[in-house]
């Protein structure tokens, strides 16, 4: 994983959780890898780690049981709003960069039509 330095690297762990579960990868139920593997996985520290799956524990995204790990908790629901949330998010920053650069409203609505195309 390729981690942007202007981004806290344990948010940027959450977005990768976040997409996990949107994409299926990770199902509501699925037993989460490891602190330790994750830790690994994504050449880390296990404190990093321990921060984003705190954080995606009060989001209710996941559970921790005790001596078994973590579980993935979100509904079909929330995973929906999750990726909502994520897109809009996007389409956010997108919308702000390019007004950043005189760009109008049309001409985004132009631009993205032939980009898609």
């Amino acid at each position: 994983m390729q981690f942007d330095d202007k981004v806290p690297i344990y948010y940027q762990i959450k977005e990768y959780i976040y997409r996990q579960i949107i994409t299926g990868k990770l199902a509501p139920g699925d037993k989460m890898p490891s602190v330790r593997q994750l830790a690994v996985d994504l050449t880390v520290n296990v404190n990093t780690i321990q921060r984003a799956l705190s954080e995606l524990t009060a989001e209710n995204l996941i559970e921790p049981k005790r001596g078994k790990g973590n579980f993935v908790t979100a509904t079909d629901q929330q995973i929906s709003e999750l990726k909502e949330q994520l897109i809009n998010e996007h389409l956010q920053q997108l919308y702000k960069n390019l007004r950043e650069l005189n760009v109008s409203d049309e001409e985004i609505l132009n631009d993205l039509g032939r980009y898609i195309r």
